[in-house]
């Protein structure tokens, strides 16, 4: 094949015996030779090891990258794959049939990779193994995610590599409207995950509370959703104390934003909340100051939940999505808060604040009181919430807890998804740690097992629905997964990833293929 761009990718795996190249447009002489030089050229197929060789004339591309997609089982290494110096002389790749696939998430983040590595190029082709539409779908979300920078804040480019602007897909698919409509979809899942990563990394001096409303509205025109803002002074008239009081120490004052997303013939209603803390200083309760530059990613909860009522409106899902977005600053001052002081909540609830670092539990009561009050099918709220969630599962892995009706299905919409999240029980003996003497609830209580007390705070403040019973409700606790301080991996760039919009997008289409 003729590839009319600056690089050709093609994928290696980790087999058994070595190196393994994947299925290919290339000629069966080209892979051949290809194949057996694979360990030679130190190239193991390793994930995120993307090694570049000048281009084969066939290929018509000026460089050929050998992407490494990880693992292969050893019992099902692909039967046109060609192992090193194992080629068989009569296998034409992307011909031969195929015994193994790779999984979508796999192909997800060799693109993503790939193209994250590629910066500065222009144009990129990837060839890797694509046998379904849905394989075609997560190799262009992948490209889509790796195609991201954030350089709005710099006076100078000098140095830096602009992404990729276009990437091609190679697949022996037929361009039909199906293809055309999951690549369409791909693009915007990209969209959506890009926008909540631009949030995350913007600096706390441009975006708080009242620019992160305005962003909200920005990022909602043109699709069929409504922007509601309650400014410091509807918060105060209509009683949202958790808000208020979080967000009082700092000079700029708090916003909830509700963002709605209401299609005709809806199959299903949700309500997201999203924890919006633009910086956390931990209030009285101070922080250590190493590492509290992080704390702009305080508002990711907010940011997910936004884009994905927005990624749902530009898909036309017929699910009403509602998102909470709960913005606050949390800073130390003459007017903020204090340990012992007591909030009331909206809707009556009263808290004494013990630690005013529990600050994200505060504005989020906030929201799943409004949002019950609508009497969805389920809430969902999304926060980066407890240290205590990265003890439990580390930096990539969320938590999620609540009803498991809501549980299981968000645990399968990330799996079908590629994100990690694990179900967390809510243990009941957690809920008299939270006993206060002088309020109905205290926003801190037993210190093991904090990322399921902090849940078991929030699930007070969900309410019941028309048919009496508690709404479905789950959290989602992302502390670890939404911020990566370490090296760039697969599509994750450093600093803001955008998880979590992916599983909910997902969850939504799952609740209307269910409806079917």
């Amino acid at each position: 094949m003729k590839s009319p761009s600056d690089a050709l990718v093609i994928g290696v795996g980790q087999g058994p015996d070595g190196p393994v190249l994947l299925n290919n447009p290339l000629t069966a002489k080209a892979a051949e030779a290809l194949a057996e030089s694979l360990s030679v050229l130190g190239i193991t197929g390793a994930a995120d090891q993307a090694h570049r060789l000048p281009g084969l004339p066939e290929a018509g591309a000026s460089v050929l990258v050998l992407a490494g997609v990880g693992k292969l089982p050893a019992a099902k290494v692909p039967a046109n794959a060609l192992p090193a110096a194992k080629v068989p002389a009569n296998t034409v790749p992307g011909n031969a049939p195929t015994k193994h696939t790779l999984s979508e998430e796999v192909l997800r983040r060799a693109a993503g990779s790939a193209v994250r590595q590629l910066a500065g190029l222009t144009t990129v082709t990837l060839a890797l193994p694509t046998a379904t539409l849905a394989d075609v779908a997560a190799v262009a979300e992948g490209a889509a995610l790796g195609a991201y920078s954030f350089t709005e804040y710099r006076s100078s480019n000098n140095g830096l590599k602009d992404p990729v602007k276009n990437v091609a897909i190679h697949t022996n698919l037929p361009a039909d409207k199906a293809l055309q409509k999951v690549l369409d979809r791909a693009a915007l899942i990209g969209t959506a995950v890009n926008a909540t990563r631009t949030l995350v990394n913007q600096p706390p001096s441009h975006l708080y509370p009242e620019s992160f409303a305005d962003a909200a509205k920005e990022l909602s025109k043109g699709l069929p959703v409504k922007v509601t803002v309650w400014d410091e002074k509807r918060l105060e008239k209509e009683g949202f104390g958790g808000i208020l009081g979080v967000g009082k120490g700092s000079t700029r004052q708090p916003r909830l934003v509700k963002v709605e997303y209401s299609p005709a013939k809806a199959k299903a209603k949700i309500a997201l909340v999203g924890k919006g803390i633009t910086f956390d200083t931990g209030g009285i309760s101070i922080k250590p100051a190493l590492g509290m530059g992080d704390m702009k990613s305080d508002m990711a909860g907010a940011a997910v939940v936004l884009n994905t009522v927005l990624a749902l409106a530009g898909l036309g899902l017929p699910v009403k999505a509602t998102a909470w977005l709960c913005i606050a600053e949390n800073m130390p001052s003459g007017a903020a808060q204090r340990p012992a002081d007591v909030l009331t909540m909206f809707g009556g609830k009263t808290v004494e604040v013990l630690n005013t670092d529990a600050e994200g539990r505060l504005v989020m009561a906030d929201g799943i009181v409004a949002a019950s009050q609508e009497f969805p099918d389920a809430i969902i709220d999304v926060a980066t919430l407890t240290g205590a969630q990265l003890i439990a599962l580390g930096d990539r892995t969320a938590g999620v807890m609540g009803a498991d009706s809501v549980t299981g299905a968000l645990k399968a919409a990330a799996d079908r998804a590629g994100e990690l999240v694990w179900p967390m029980p809510l243990p009941e003996e957690l809920r008299p740690s939270l006993d206060s003497q002088v309020a109905d609830i205290a926003n801190i209580g037993e210190r093991h097992g904090g990322m399921m007390t902090a849940a078991v705070f929030l699930r007070e403040f969900v309410g019941k629905g028309k048919d009496g019973e508690q709404i479905p409700w789950a959290h989602i606790d992302i502390a670890g997964p939404s911020f990566n301080n370490g090296s760039p991996y697969g599509y994750n760039h450093k600093q803001g990833t955008g998880c979590t919009v992916r599983t909910l997008v997902a969850y939504a289409e799952d609740l209307v293929a269910a409806s079917a």
